[in-house]
């Protein structure tokens, strides 16, 4: 039986239109709490039918310093299966990061960089990557040269996109007068607990960049520690509080995307409902103060 994705509201990223809900991988990853590996392709297949077309990965996303590209692997497998066009979903991977046995190292080297993006290339099964992200600045290398590397791997054809993550405005500046138009987004943390990044907000507004908030629910579900005003807009609503979430995210920018991590169909499908919410004036007067 061949499935075809529910259109969902879009927004611009780049020379695309992709679902104004992106789906965060990352949760189908992580040691001690990663779900078995067909749960987390149905979680794909399930954003995918319900008009998800942004996937975010990343090359260290994996269980074990032995396992780098698991993520991937999976984002790979579901899409492999999926009924729909494959080529309708920009797949987002990132690299910069090192797994090591106690966590996660930086290496923004270009020689690193490379590496790893043909790592990436091999872990997707396919000669391009949609959108490649450098994951995170590395204070012992000058930014514009882990900018020129992704230059060099676009003008290569390795990449068809170039995305950051964790930069502050200075950072998207530079890389934008380095990367020109190949740059496409900016992807940092952002939440109604985690407000820190609207300067980077308004620079992408300015300068016709795509914001892709990571963490957008700021572990609501598993901490309760969301204001309880969005709680009371929910139930108003009789939604989710983390619909609410996604919704005030979506209203702050039409630059913004938001790419919940989800390990199960439920979860991605509850999501991706924020997409069609519109909140009122008033709802966001309250969640604003």
């Amino acid at each position: 039986m061949v499935t075809m994705h529910t259109p969902i509201p879009t927004r611009t990223l780049g020379d695309l239109r992709a679902g104004a809900i992106g789906l965060g991988a990352m949760p189908m990853s992580v040691a001690g709490h990663m779900p078995g590996e067909d749960r987390s392709v149905r979680t794909v297949l399930a954003a995918l039918d319900a008009g998800v077309t942004l996937v975010d990965t990343a090359d260290v996303y994996c269980p074990s310093p032995a396992e780098v590209g698991h993520n991937e692997r999976l984002v790979a497998r579901a899409l492999s299966l999926w009924g729909g066009d494959a080529g309708s979903v920009l797949v987002a991977t990132k690299g910069g990061h090192v797994r090591t046995p106690g966590g996660y190292e930086v290496d923004g080297s270009p020689a690193h960089l490379k590496r790893a993006c043909d790592g990436s290339l091999k872990a997707l099964g396919v000669d391009s990557i949609g959108l490649y992200q450098h994951h995170r600045p590395d204070p012992q290398v000058p930014y514009e040269e882990s900018m020129g590397a992704l230059k060099e791997l676009h003008d290569a054809g390795k990449i068809q996109r170039v995305g950051i993550s964790n930069a502050d405005p200075a950072q998207i500046r530079l890389a934008r007068s380095i990367l020109g138009d190949r740059l496409v987004s900016v992807q940092n943390k952002y939440s109604p607990g985690f407000r820190s990044s609207e300067p980077e907000i308004d620079v992408c507004e300015e300068l016709g960049l795509a914001f892709l908030p990571w963490s957008p629910l700021g572990g609501v579900g598993r901490t309760g520690s969301i204001a309880p005003v969005y709680a009371e807009v929910a139930a108003a609503r009789g939604v989710s509080p983390q619909q609410i979430c996604l919704a005030w995210e979506l209203a702050r920018s039409p630059v913004v995307i938001p790419i919940p991590g989800a390990s199960r169909p439920e979860t991605i499908l509850d999501s991706v409902a924020a997409a069609r919410l519109e909140l009122d004036d008033d709802e966001l007067a309250r969640l604003n103060g």
